[in-house]
């Protein structure tokens, strides 16, 4: 199939920018927007896109007129006749994707393919519109189209293969690295995201943390750009939770059942930073914004302790620390380690330590890791009331672990420890998976399971997150990173702790758990897809419709904001902690 032509249905944000791919890849565009104010609008994003190249010195003068030369903006469905390829960016509603459907069966030749930008639709009932579905398929760039890397090729049972070929290569001839996969719900990116997304917005409403040290304990534990409650709020709630019930039609499960906050702040009109509000608040331009969390006042802060009793939980508590083979299967395992890492930091800053509980000290720590089990450990030492788990999540991020019995001034003084350790302090519950990898290791979870069923290869999980979505590193590589005993162990804790199976391990984690191996290709991101894309993260947000890095697309709206670029200083330092 020789695609030459393309036509673009749809010129809002998305279509403006999936317009500019096609025509900096020197095909004939024809940009179809049936309001007038509206195809003027698109094709103004789409010059102040290339006037921006311009300026930064990615085009020359020369490329910029040729590129919008090879543009012909339009107003009917008609002017698509001539295309090979036509793809539809119009809004996220099946009936609107159907009738575009009916109607290019009218208009373009029967050898022509049609392409849908939907994120979160089905590929099979939008190709139901179609006479002819067999030439349906889904082509799912990701915003800002003109810099993320990724498409998701997705096909249909009714989808000819040659069809989902030809796409899957003329997505590598726009320099874009394609993700093939049969038409499911969210695909892989939003399949994977959401259920994330969703389960910060649970921890929140149920008082497990505080909106910032959610976002933190993401951020600052494994590099992500965003938290996910500020992502939530870049993507849009009411986005968000339209395609949560997408998922949750399709999958069940209670991964996929929209969180009742995310209900009643979209209910309210709060969905976002489109609508100067969601789980922050964000004025509009030249008035102050509000400080979004109460910082304590240095002359109100406690001193830091100058004695303390170092706590290591029994050995072998917590699924965490006896799975399979490795260091956490020896006596004393990881608790030991960490609790002789913490010992040398706090004596490092000047602060006396010892491991005798009987002693009097100003607080005890106990040197706690992802399976939790502060009280248990606090209790058996005697020190109930000040005792303060402590566990190093990241190079600069330490989880504070009260318990209930703990006091607040050891809280307190907890806290003002870890600012003496230079570290970023968040408070979590004292619960299997703490904050952090409460957040992170389900959603690695999510990945592995996607591998498991065949749908995705390794590779493609990791291109997906990181092309996709500005992750780092893709869920796949973070378990190696992390641990695939460590995480086993978590999420096992976490399933008995809670009860639920959205935590059950797959049995291919426990497979790789107990072999040692993980899927070939991690060492360089993924092996189908992600592999040499690595540089293509780091221009992320230097040339995007809006001036601004982005985030992941879902529905085409514009989502640009200054966090949201393909990778972080951070997110280059080895793990610790979580």
């Amino acid at each position: 199939m020789n695609i030459r032509e393309v036509a673009v249905i749809g010129l809002g944000t998305m279509g403006a920018g999936i317009a500019e791919v096609f025509a900096r890849g020197g095909f004939a565009v024809t940009a179809i927007e049936v309001d007038p104010d509206a195809l003027g609008r698109g094709m103004a994003i789409l010059d102040g896109s290339l006037a921006r190249a311009v300026s930064r010195g990615k085009l020359t003068q020369t490329e910029h007129a040729d590129i919008l030369g090879r543009i012909r903006p339009a107003t009917v469905l008609a002017e698509a006749a001539p295309a090979d390829l036509v793809i539809e960016v119009v809004p996220e509603q099946l009936a609107i994707k159907q009738q575009i459907m009916t109607e290019l069966d009218r208009v373009v030749r029967p050898d022509a393919i049609i392409a849908t930008n939907t994120s979160s639709l089905s590929v099979t009932a939008i190709a139901a519109g179609s006479a002819h579905p067999g030439r349906v398929v889904g082509m799912h760039f990701f915003n800002p189209a003109a810099v993320m890397r990724l498409v998701e090729v997705v096909t249909t049972v009714r989808t000819d293969p040659a069809v989902g070929r030809a796409v899957t290569e003329l997505a590598r001839k726009l320099g874009k690295t394609p993700v093939q996969v049969t038409d499911r719900a969210g695909f892989v990116a939003n399949a994977l995201l959401l259920p994330y997304l969703n389960h910060a917005v649970r921890l929140l409403e149920t008082g497990y943390a505080t909106r910032e040290d959610i976002d933190a304990a993401v951020t600052e534990s494994v590099g992500l750009p965003m938290g996910p409650l500020a992502l939530l709020d870049l993507i849009g709630l009411d986005t968000s939770l339209a395609v949560l019930e997408v998922l949750h039609t399709e999958f069940g499960g209670t991964r996929y059942i929209p969180a009742p906050l995310l209900r009643r702040l979209t209910a309210a009109g709060r969905t976002g930073r489109k609508s100067g509000g969601g789980f922050y608040d964000y004025p509009a331009k030249g008035t102050a914004r509000a400080a979004e969390s109460p910082m304590m006042h240095n002359e109100d802060q406690p001193p830091p302790p100058g004695t303390i009793t170092l706590i290591e939980p029994e050995a072998g508590h917590g699924s965490g620390d006896r799975v399979g083979h490795g260091d956490g299967a020896r006596p004393g395992g990881r608790h030991h380690d960490r609790a002789a890492e913490l010992a040398s930091l706090i004596a490092a800053a000047g602060i006396s330590v010892t491991r005798n509980p009987a002693h009097p000290t100003d607080l005890a720590i106990v040197a706690v890791g992802p399976e939790g089990g502060v009280l248990a450990a606090a209790v058996a030492a005697g020190r109930g009331a000040d005792a303060v788990g402590l566990h190093l999540a990241g190079q600069q991020l330490a989880e504070l672990v009260p318990t209930r019995l703990t006091s607040a001034s050891a809280l307190a003084a907890a806290q003002a420890l870890t600012g003496r350790l230079g570290l970023r302090s968040v408070r979590s519950a004292d619960r299997p998976g703490l904050l952090a990898a409460a957040l992170i290791y389900p959603h690695l979870r999510d990945a592995v399971a996607m591998v498991a069923d065949g749908y995705a290869t390794a590779g493609d999980v990791d291109a997906a997150m990181t092309l996709g979505c500005g992750y780092p590193r893709g869920p796949m590589q973070l378990l190696a990173e992390f641990g695939p005993e460590r995480v086993l162990g978590v999420l096992r804790a976490m399933q008995a702790g809670y009860g639920d199976p959205a935590f059950a391990p797959p049995l291919l984690l426990a497979e790789i758990a107990l072999a040692g191996w993980l899927p070939a290709g991690l060492s360089t991101v993924g092996s189908s897809a992600a592999g040499n894309e690595a540089a293509g993260r780091e221009t992320a947000g230097r040339e995007t419709a809006g001036g601004e890095a982005a985030g992941h697309d879902m529905t085409g709206h514009d989502m640009a904001g200054p966090e949201w670029a393909g990778g972080t200083a951070a997110a280059q330092q080895p793990q610790r902690g979580t």
